[in-house]
């Protein structure tokens, strides 16, 4: 990827969002949380859900790790500890996202987890233009 600023298509480009959220802060995350990466039942990725002329939605996409089980108790909670986490800075990402919608002023939220299958849960995060 070259240095250039990033820009609205640049939200829609699974390669440059894992460069953004790289794989290396699950680890680092359950590491901080727990003492050791392997600990973590899940890998956390970012991911594009949709926009509209005023709402980009994301979401960090938890995936199931083999031989571990990702159940909706364990990711129930996770969008409080998400936002406030500096390891997954969800509001330096917020800013660099809004950054790539070209808004100056914004607001950002973390949804509630949603199942999308036992080896799949969504936590929606929502860049609105103010």
């Amino acid at each position: 990827m070259d240095n250039k600023s990033p820009d609205a298509t640049c939200v829609q480009d699974q390669d440059w969002l894992d460069t953004l959220f790289p794989p290396s802060r699950t680890d680092a995350f359950f590491d901080a949380l727990f003492g050791g990466a392997e600990e973590g039942a899940y890998d956390i990725k970012l991911t594009y859900i949709g926009q509209s002329q005023d709402t980009l939605t994301m979401a960090f996409t938890l995936l199931q790790r083999p031989g571990k089980c990702l159940r909706c108790n364990l990711t129930y909670g996770l969008p409080e500890v998400f936002a406030r986490h500096p390891i997954l800075d969800a509001k330096g990402l917020a800013a660099t996202l809004a950054q790539a919608m070209q808004w100056d002023s914004y607001t950002w939220s973390l949804g509630h987890t949603e199942e999308v299958t036992n080896e799949c849960h969504h936590i929606p995060f929502r860049i609105k233009k103010a």
